[in-house]
């Protein structure tokens, strides 16, 4: 299969499943007020009971469906998440309280695990020296389809129901499971035997992914951005809403704002894959753990919305390399044998960050502020960057820049061969003329 057909797909999939998602989850607390009977009172608890419950099942079953995938193939998770969730949605729509949709939500849980399982196909079928762009735009439509979702998730609830919603999302899920089916292909054997001949250690259980130093760095700082990431997400609108004096347009507000820095990581994800690719994918996740926590951090600083909007656009073009070069370090680091319970693990390792970033962000702005919340988060940012350069292992530097050795490296041998091409032609040449 073409490899640039199979990335085609896996970006329309990164889109569909992403907007299917954020149409529907920030709509759990009226879903549970208007059509499932919660009380006032208590819908605050039900919400977060039903948010963390997906993220605390998927960070312990996602480690097992990767290590599925690498003993029964790639095509077949794809498949089989794609058809559980479209079953976890159509659930949603017909539950009739919130207990039923605290049940359905658990085993959407379970069923999670597309998107790692799309980036294992895609880091299968993609040249190295194109995974960084690749990798780029997985991620920009991952974010595309996270500022389509909410919007699009509005209309339908407004004009078609908001059962009508889960119906639809279910019919997305389904149009994945079938173009799989149809479409796609497993990668071939001696495609995957090559690069496992490449790889030295070999990595194919969760506790020996754990013991290996590169790749415990990098699930560290995967799961603390996405601690980051939960414990900013759910007081955005509480922190627009008191710099708007609230204002009655809190909640257009709002989406405006988280709007603008999904724009700028959709933006600028390609640039970050390719200058990765160029440079190497540790200097890149550095530049962008950095250059982001000093951003987020000044976003508790401005006392006015415009500046906080300009200072999450901002945010958001620095933020949105963390994510394309991790997926790309993990590939380098692991061998196609290993790389399904590599990227489940990744997975559960932002499940984790996911659980526990929303509880961490509610003490601080308990006991502090909505200020602390941003400058702490910019602070953990910041300190990982660091943490990469000063604790993190030689080796791991050395295999996460090992795209641009090849790239180097390949680039001297086209010359080689150039030079030795034209050699051969002048000598032919001088040959040809003393016969004469």
């Amino acid at each position: 299969m073409n490899w640039k057909i199979l990335l085609a797909i896996c970006v329309s999939f990164a889109l569909l499943m992403s907007s299917s998602y954020t149409m529907l989850i920030p709509f759990l607390p009226i879903y549970m007020q208007k059509e499932l009977g919660a009380d006032n009172d208590a819908v605050g608890l039900w919400s977060g009971l039903t948010y963390a419950i997906s993220f605390a099942v998927s960070a312990i079953v996602a480690p097992l469906w990767g290590k599925l995938s690498d003993k029964t193939g790639k095509k077949p998770m794809i498949i089989r998440s794609s058809i559980l969730l479209a079953i976890t949605y159509f659930l949603g729509g017909i539950v009739q309280n919130p207990f039923e949709l605290f049940l359905v939500r658990a085993f959407q849980g379970i069923a999670a695990g597309l998107w790692p399982a799309c980036l294992v196909m895609v880091s299968a079928y993609v040249p190295k020296n194109k995974l960084g762009l690749s990798m780029g735009l997985m991620q920009s439509a991952n974010i595309c389809g996270g500022i389509i979702g909410p919007l699009l998730g509005g209309v339908l609830a407004t004009y078609f129901g908001m059962r009508n919603s889960f119906f639809i999302g279910a019919a997305v899920l389904t149009l994945i499971t079938l173009t799989t089916i149809f479409y796609i292909k497993e990668p071939p054997k001696e495609l995957l035997l090559k690069e496992n001949h490449e790889h030295q250690e070999k990595s194919n259980t969760y506790m020996a992914l754990l013991k290996n130093s590169n790749v415990l760095t990098l699930l560290i700082v995967v799961c603390m951005t996405y601690l980051v990431i939960m414990q900013i997400q759910p007081i955005v609108s509480l922190y627009v809403q008191e710099l708007s004096n609230n204002s009655d347009k809190t909640v257009l507000l709002s989406g405006v704002i988280l709007s603008l820095g999904g724009i700028a990581g959709a933006l600028a994800s390609p640039i970050w894959g390719k200058t990765g690719q160029r440079i190497g994918f540790y200097k890149t996740i550095v530049a962008a753990l950095i250059s982001a926590g000093v951003l987020m951090g000044l976003q508790g600083v401005p006392n006015t919305l415009i500046l906080f909007g300009l200072m999450q656009f901002l945010c958001g073009l620095c933020f949105s390399g963390i994510f394309p070069s991790a997926n790309s370090i993990i590939v380098l680091l692991t061998p196609p044998s290993s790389r399904g319970i590599a990227f489940g693990s990744m997975f559960s390792a932002q499940m984790i960050g996911g659980a526990v970033g929303p509880i961490l962000g509610g003490v601080i702005v308990t006991f502090l502020s909505y200020n602390f919340v941003y400058v702490i988060s910019g602070g953990i940012l910041v300190a990982l960057g660091l943490y990469l350069i000063f604790i993190a292992p030689k080796s791991f530097k050395e295999k996460a820049n090992q795209v641009k050795a090849e790239a180097v490296e390949s680039k001297s041998d086209y010359i080689k061969k150039a030079k030795e091409s034209a050699m051969h032609e002048l000598n032919e040449k001088k040959a040809l003329k003393d016969s004469i």
